[in-house]
């Protein structure tokens, strides 16, 4: 590692995440000239406040030694933003991260065509499919899919990439090594291997509240253009959608149905000049002419790729063989217990059944809707799914049976 490397990584721990650095840079030149000048240089430059100078006073070169030991120790790379792998499309947003820590392969930012897909994590079903088809479709071509690594859209975006061969790349909101969403652990491994986990936060720095608005300037200062599926208003999708703006990205959105209030953030999108999005054509014709990475003449229609995910979800189904003529009768009884069991539901839980449809909801979502406590709301959910009246998925979501 070189001693370049060591200074970054002061500057980083010395001002923090999501620090604008470019002024310093353009001031002292690099971090290595910052960390030599004298305390008057400091100062005297306007770059720099007193706040920033306490800071860099206070931290030591050695206090990076131990992050240091911990990437070597587990094969994480630490891209410093003088190091020739650090993307040049990163560099030209607000504030770019001092240094990058990876997982995996870091494709070649600057010579391809990047996408970053993004959406809430209590996300709709149709959401999920139509993610799923549009990554795809997407990276079937030779283009890259970013995105957060969470639930809900995020999951579907880089499934829908892996599944088409291609790479993707999973900027995280905490440090490489935290437990966090450990169901989604099996993915994120997918991903390092058929791409990379991305952050600018140390090894086993914790998620929190402030860390997954930061990381949301990534996801978009790494793509040329950013795709939202589903968002509601007050989305942290749309934050990702402002910094796309403000970085001089492409912004597509998927219309919603305007019969849903919960996710009417897109349809704002569009209301406000985001380009509509109905198929991945549509997102890589602007890139098209001016990168060779990508092949248009191999991006499948919006039919196929439907046609080909039915065909997915329809092997699954066969699979479980759900729908033998022996299950018809069994179904049939089952519907008819269904209905006896309605009329004998609580009045809370009726509300809580009520407010569920055929499509996947997260259980904030329903808390909302019915305006009870979500304690309340859990023991209904918990007497509907014994009751058979509802089926649960994977990030606290629940539909009818």
């Amino acid at each position: 590692m070189s001693n370049k490397r060591r200074y970054w990584l002061w500057l980083q721990r010395a001002l923090g995440e999501g620090a604008c650095i470019n002024r310093i840079i353009e001031e002292f030149g690099s971090a290595e000239k910052l960390y030599n000048a004298n305390i008057l240089e400091w100062r005297m430059s306007p770059a720099l406040t007193s706040k920033n100078i306490n800071c860099l006073e206070q931290t030591k070169l050695t206090d990076i030694d131990e992050i240091i030991y911990t990437c070597d120790k587990n094969g994480w790379q630490i891209i410093d933003f003088e190091d020739e792998a650090y993307p040049n499309r990163l560099k030209e947003i607000y504030n770019p991260p001092a240094v990058l820590y990876v997982d995996g392969t870091l494709p070649d930012i600057d010579n391809l065509v990047t996408i970053g897909i993004v959406g809430t994590r209590k996300a709709s079903e149709y959401a999920i499919k139509v993610t799923h088809i549009m990554s795809k479709g997407i990276a079937q071509v030779g283009a890259v899919v970013v995105s957060g690594g969470a639930l809900g859209v995020d999951t579907a975006a880089h499934k829908g990439a892996l599944m088409a061969g291609g790479k993707t790349i999973a900027v995280l909101g905490c440090g490489l090594g935290t437990k966090y969403l450990m169901e989604n652990s099996p993915l994120r491994k997918s991903i390092k291997e058929n791409g990379a986990l991305v952050t600018e936060y140390p090894p086993f720095t914790n998620a929190g509240r402030r860390t997954f608005p930061l990381r949301n300037r990534i996801i978009s200062g790494l793509s040329l253009g950013v795709l939202v599926t589903e968002a509601g208003l007050k989305s942290g999708s749309l934050i990702t959608a402002n910094f796309a703006l403000e970085q001089g990205r492409d912004v597509f959105a998927i219309p919603a149905s305007v019969l849903s209030t919960d996710f009417a953030g897109t349809n704002k999108l569009i209301e406000d000049g985001a380009l509509v999005a109905t198929r991945p054509s549509q997102i890589l014709d602007c890139y098209a002419n001016r990168f060779d990475s990508i092949d248009i003449s191999k991006v499948s229609s919006i039919d196929e790729l439907i046609a080909d995910h039915h065909s997915f979800e329809a092997n699954i189904e066969k699979q479980e063989d759900k729908y033998s003529f022996d299950n018809l009768e069994i179904g049939r009884q089952k519907r008819l217990e269904r209905e006896k069991n309605k009329s004998t539901l609580s009045k809370g839980v009726k509300t809580v059944y009520d407010a569920l449809s055929e499509e996947y909801v997260h259980i904030d979502i329903i808390i909302e809707k019915t305006g009870l406590a979500s304690s309340e709301v859990v023991a209904a959910l918990t007497q509907l799914e014994i009751l058979d009246m509802i089926k649960s998925a994977s990030g606290k979501r629940y539909k009818l049976s």
